[in-house]
């Protein structure tokens, strides 16, 4: 007879963790603008999580409805507005039993205050979270750069948040900014490559020259084709901060999705 199997002693104790269900928190992504960027917010959450076995994770609920209407059209007023679509969308995660809601999508926050008040539970607000981090850096920051796509940038989705903290907010100008937003619609449409991560690279820096302390990568195809260390300047991933309060929700830290 072989040796008797014996559990590591951590995850031993681990397996016998009563189930608490003050702690069964489910979290409602409303996704699909675009996939990857849901599947990347997705990614992101179970990579956060301390856990170590099956049950340790949140219990998430993706739905994912690409054909709501692109947010930046709307925004310029080019476009239907995808607000009826966004509560619809936000109330199919709340009937099915969210707890709350993540939206991996900066634009559509523009229409949030619209939102809100239709649903029945909290939505984190991916830019209060971002700009509270903002604020939260030491030294404090001055001046922050923003690569954003054009609705985000033009609706002044960052903006109201961030001056209204006194920071001043630096953004592409217009040549560059079509550029930037060009190289989004390659990730969205799976075609980025070496060259749309130096257009995202390259307009950074150039917000860095013009005075930028660090640069918000406000934009959740953005880090698909980010690489920040190649950058070389400091960012902050929006992606990753609207990820880093739905666990802390799920998990009942203080302040989590406040």
């Amino acid at each position: 007879m072989g040796e008797k199997f014996r559990l590591e002693p951590a995850l031993a104790a681990a397996l016998r963790r009563p189930y608490n269900p003050q702690m069964d928190r489910m979290i409602g992504i409303l996704g699909g603008m675009g996939p990857e960027a849901t599947l990347d917010l997705y990614d992101r959450i179970i990579r956060l999580v301390p856990a170590r076995k099956d049950q340790d994770h949140p219990r998430v609920l993706i739905y994912s409805n690409p054909k709501i209407p692109d947010r930046t059209l709307a925004i310029l007023g080019e476009g239907p507005s995808p607000l009826e679509a966004l509560v619809e969308s936000a109330r199919v995660l709340e009937r099915a039993g969210a707890g709350i809601i993540a939206i991996p999508c900066n634009a559509s926050h523009h229409f949030l205050p619209e939102i809100a008040p239709r649903i029945g539970i909290p939505i984190l607000d991916m830019i209060g979270e971002t700009c509270r981090r903002v604020v939260k850096r030491r030294p404090p920051l001055k001046r922050v750069g923003l690569l954003a796509a054009s609705g985000t940038v033009l609706g002044r989705v960052y903006h109201r948040t961030l001056e209204s903290a006194g920071l001043r907010v630096l953004v592409p100008g217009a040549p560059g900014q079509e550029r930037l937003h060009r190289a989004i619609m390659q990730v969205k449409a799976g075609a980025h490559d070496a060259s749309t991560r130096e257009i995202f690279h390259r307009a950074g820096r150039s917000l860095v020259r013009r005075g930028a302390q660090a640069v918000i990568l406000g934009c959740t195809e953005i880090p698909l084709a980010f690489d920040p260390e190649a950058a070389g300047y400091p960012t902050f991933d929006a992606t990753e901060i609207l990820a880093e309060a739905a666990v802390d929700w799920a998990l009942g830290k203080e302040g989590g999705g406040a």
